[in-house]
């Protein structure tokens, strides 16, 4: 079979087929091919039409066209010669075109227009509406003859949600208020070494103790409030105790030479920002908001399983609103509380993935990204299928559930599912919270070696110590249509609320650079994110032990190409992008790593990362 012609011949129907389709363009397709034989150096070469440049390896391999546009394949596969069926390499062929990029509308915090802010405001007000409205509707019927009368369904569907209002949010707000239990004290050595490691990563000291103290003036921020932050910080208490004043004043001394001015004695008015101290901030949501998630819960379960994945579950009565599959689910999860999506793992030359979500609703917002990693290594089935395991962190998932587990408790219950399926080494891919759960991961040494490259999407773990992801998720009154977004379905949820401010441990959640020596690292970042300072970590990630006074990494004008390659470590930066949103835009998609043992590079602003 001719090499080139055969493929100039789809090259050129390419061409011809997006230059006539209005709604298309050559952005709009990926070209995957599976390489079979020793690489060799990419060879460009220019299709007919000017618009179109398409990059091709020189040996043999199998070429499969997909539209990602239209999440279909539009022909089928054609084979290059000289297959030596060894060790396999995934590559991006690039389709490009001048014109400019198009994007779906994407599920992550990207809303901007008059039109969004008005929606979503209005949203927000008539699902808050619903539990005063149902209370008064429901005592206006049992005390006097309304002057109205609505359905019956509905009557008795506003009498649930006043009950449900009564005697569920209310009792267990109160409940969810109770003090947590802290995670072991560390000796005051490693105290004074993670002070010291957080002080030498602070860009900015009066914008790190401004945003820590809620946007206090300066002025109020006094010697006493400072020791009152550092105590929660590093002693996990706000009580005083003069056995750690010492030590206290160490730290505000410290602080004192990074501002270049002393802190006047005494206390002012500022409060401190102290996640696990302060009230509990959530509010109610209705028997109709879980009704939606029910019901997006079944349409994820549903296409999740048409993709060949099975859910493990636990307890029928752990969760609520129950997932519709618990019922029916012939497989149960290894672990006692943490339940989890599996794809059957079968390669012998690839290593499966380990996938965590963030705070959302939970896979719902990941099932395309991951039915295209299911369907991505599709192109030589003598190999077998990359296994997934696809965790449900129910807490900050828009649940009913119990609380967020510790790291030890986190670790032992993955170490059971991944002893269950066999699995020696794995792929790490974790999204914004998500990267929370793999720091734990990480630090427990029965997990540990058996994570082989990882890949890091908006993550809040780095720098942690920084106030960004708190003051975001936690202090900042909302103003735009994402804003508002975030704070009400996001931090203001009741298991989000609970699992940032009792337990969210930042000492424990924290990542370094250090942490992930030994790795093949990959990281995303988008430049309009709403949560994490993007340009601070994309900074940290590429700087040395200088990061803080290098220009390397701060500035835009060297992101050209929106990626960065390390010893180890690359990053990849999409400036227009919101917290997520790199999830749900075709043309810059990313996507995850194909789990190989043979090399590893971007292409085509797409992740393919694989294992050295």
């Amino acid at each position: 079979m001719p090499r080139q012609p055969s493929l100039l011949a789809i090259f050129r129907f390419l061409a011809a087929f997006t230059q006539s389709v209005p709604f298309l363009d050559a952005s709009s397709f990926c070209i995957l091919a599976v390489h079979m034989s020793n690489y060799r150096p990419s060879a460009r070469f220019q299709v007919d039409a000017p618009a179109l440049t398409f990059i091709a390896p020189e040996d043999g391999a199998t070429i499969g066209l997909l539209s990602i546009h239209e999440k279909a394949r539009i022909c089928s596969s054609l084979t290059w010669p000289s297959a030596d069926k060894q060790a396999l390499k995934y590559y991006s062929l690039r389709a490009t075109r001048d014109a400019p990029r198009r994007h779906c509308q994407p599920f992550a915090m990207a809303l901007t227009s008059l039109w969004d802010y008005v929606f979503i405001r209005t949203s927000i007000f008539l699902l808050h509406l619903i539990a005063p409205l149902s209370i008064f509707y429901s005592l206006a019927r049992w005390l006097v003859y309304p002057l109205f009368h609505v359905p019956r369904m509905l009557e008795i569907w506003l009498a649930l949600e006043a009950v449900f209002y009564l005697a569920v949010y209310l009792p267990l707000s109160l409940h969810l208020q109770r003090t947590t239990t802290y995670p072991t004290a560390v000796c005051r050595s490693d105290r004074r070494k993670l002070f010291r490691r957080c002080h030498d990563n602070i860009p900015d000291p009066e914008r790190y103790l401004t945003k820590w103290f809620r946007n206090a003036p300066a002025a109020e921020i006094k010697r006493e409030n400072v020791k009152d932050f550092f105590r929660w910080a590093f002693l996990n208490t706000g009580d005083p105790d003069w056995e750690y004043d010492e030590e206290l004043e160490e730290y505000a001394g410290e602080m004192e030479k990074m501002l270049g001015r002393k802190f006047e004695p005494g206390r002012g008015n500022a409060k401190c920002l102290r996640l696990t101290l302060d009230k509990v901030e959530m509010l109610h949501r209705s028997l109709t908001w879980y009704l939606c998630v029910f019901i997006v819960d079944t349409l994820a379960s549903g296409y999740l399983h048409y993709h060949s994945f099975d859910f493990h579950h636990t307890s029928f009565l752990t969760v609520f609103p129950l997932c519709p599959l618990t019922l029916f689910s012939t497989h149960s999860s290894p672990a006692q509380s943490l339940t989890y999506w599996h794809r059957l793992h079968t390669s012998k030359t690839r290593l499966p993935v380990l996938f965590i979500h963030g705070i959302g609703v939970g896979l719902y917002q990941y099932i395309d990204f991951l039915a295209e990693l299911n369907a991505n290594d599709g192109d030589d089935s003598s190999d077998g299928q990359v296994g997934i395991i696809a965790l449900e962190i129910m807490p900050v998932s828009s649940r009913i559930t119990g609380e967020a587990m510790s790291q030890e408790k986190m670790g032992d219950e993955v170490h059971c599912i991944l002893n269950a399926h066999g699995w020696k080494k794995f792929v790490l891919v974790a999204h914004s919270y998500g990267s929370v759960v793999a720091a734990h991961l990480l630090h427990t040494p029965k997990i540990a070696p058996k994570i082989g490259p990882m890949l890091f999407i908006d993550p809040v773990a780095f720098l942690l110590h920084l106030p960004d992801v708190a003051y975001n998720f936690i202090c900042r009154k909302p103003t735009s249509a994402n804003e508002y977004l975030l704070w009400y379905f996001g931090s203001k949820d009741i298991g989000v609320a609970h699992t940032l401010f009792r337990r969210f441990f930042w000492a424990d959640n924290i990542l370094w650079k250090e942490d992930m020596q030994g790795h093949r690292v990959a990281v995303a970042l988008g430049g309009n994110d709403l949560i994490v300072n993007t340009k601070v970590v994309r900074a940290y990630m590429t700087g040395g032990n200088d990061w803080i006074l290098s220009s390397e990494g701060w500035g835009d004008e060297g992101w050209k190409d929106g990626e960065w390659k390390g010893d180890g470590l690359d990053v990849l930066w999409f400036p227009d992008f919101h917290h997520g949103q790199v999830f749900d835009t075709y043309d810059n998609a990313v996507y995850p790593p194909s789990a190989n043992t043979s090399g590893s590079f971007w292409a085509s602003r797409r992740i393919f990362f694989i294992e050295e």
